[in-house]
């Protein structure tokens, strides 16, 4: 374009505005949207279904805990200059204090996206939420259960909503978003089918898992988890619940006794070796480490439907 020599100063001006803005609307300097996970399976999602459009950015490093993060400053900065943070409130509570001392315009909670439930502990099919003395678990477990992708339909879900999250901060590549957005929850309807094929055929409903992380599998798919801390993975469990999980595992004729990676696993193989039960992983999919059974979300959730089949005695 030809620009005379009076117009290049407001024209100069003119680009810088739009650059500006360009740069607020589609990430940075590379035209990339800038994304901003709270913890790897917000980040799987928006990886999946942004692909090349999207830099992805992390709060959980690999390794760390997600329910106990604290985030440094920079994280803090970092978040602030995104154009969309992906996260699930109610998990780790420093991220919503951030988030909503951000001001960022685009935010996808995915607890909004999908019905959150309260999973307390069941023992012989009642339930015995927080604060109760057979749960194990103390107030800080009160509330709803956060654990939506390990249930692949409430995953599902999730996907579809940072789909849409993406496409109206980056409307230019709408039609990549979706495409992309229809074919995880393909695979996603793929594993809900994997689990429920898998599943059927088994000698027993009933597993112990370290914390309780598992509700909505198990609801899923007909199960029944007992776990030996609530929701938070570093409670501890009472007296009483320990002697209710001796004779419930030998009521249900429970065979396993889960643990997981980014947890102690301490107690979980105290209460195994005391009963002469196997111990197994069952994983909750918080953070892809070495000691993770698979590379992604979907390989470990394989490795999990592997391992429930195992301990239940599925054919």
């Amino acid at each position: 374009m030809n620009i005379g020599r009076a117009l290049v100063p407001l024209a100069a001006a003119g680009l810088v505005a739009l650059s500006a803005c360009s740069t607020a609307g589609a990430g940075g300097e590379d035209g990339r949207l800038k994304v901003t996970a709270s913890f790897y399976p917000m980040q799987f999602l928006a990886e999946q279904i942004g692909g090349g459009h999207v830099d992805v950015t992390e709060l959980t490093k690999p390794g760390t805990e997600p329910h106990d993060l604290e985030l440094t400053p920079r994280q803090t900065g970092e978040l602030g200059e995104s154009d969309v943070v992906v996260y699930l409130k109610g998990l780790q509570p420093a991220v919503d204090d951030a988030i909503a001392q951000s001001g960022v315009e685009n935010t996808v909670d995915a607890a909004a996206l999908t019905p959150l439930e309260d999973h307390g502990t069941e023992v012989d099919g009642h339930d015995h939420g927080s604060g109760d003395d057979h749960s194990g678990h103390g107030d800080e477990d009160a509330g709803a259960d956060p654990h939506i992708w390990l249930d692949p339909v409430r995953y599902a879900e999730v996907a579809e909503g940072v789909g849409k999250a993406l496409a109206k901060a980056d409307p230019a590549h709408e039609a990549a978003y979706e495409k992309n957005t229809a074919a995880l929850v393909r695979k996603l309807d793929t594993l809900d089918t994997d689990f429920q094929d898998g599943l059927k055929n088994r000698s027993s409903d009933t597993f112990i898992t370290t914390h309780a992380a598992f509700g909505y599998l198990a609801e899923r798919y007909g199960l029944v988890e007992q776990a030996i801390s609530g929701i938070d993975p570093e409670s501890e469990p009472s007296a009483a619940r320990m002697r209710t999980l001796h004779t419930l595992a030998e009521d249900k004729g429970v065979s396993t006794v889960f643990f997981e990676t980014l947890a102690s696993d301490r107690t979980a193989r105290t209460l195994a070796g005391d009963l002469g039960l196997k111990t197994a992983v069952l994983d909750p999919i918080e953070g892809i480490t070495d000691k993770s059974a698979g590379r992604d979300y979907f390989e470990v959730q394989h490795s999990n439907l592997q391992a429930l089949r195992a301990a239940l005695g599925a054919k």
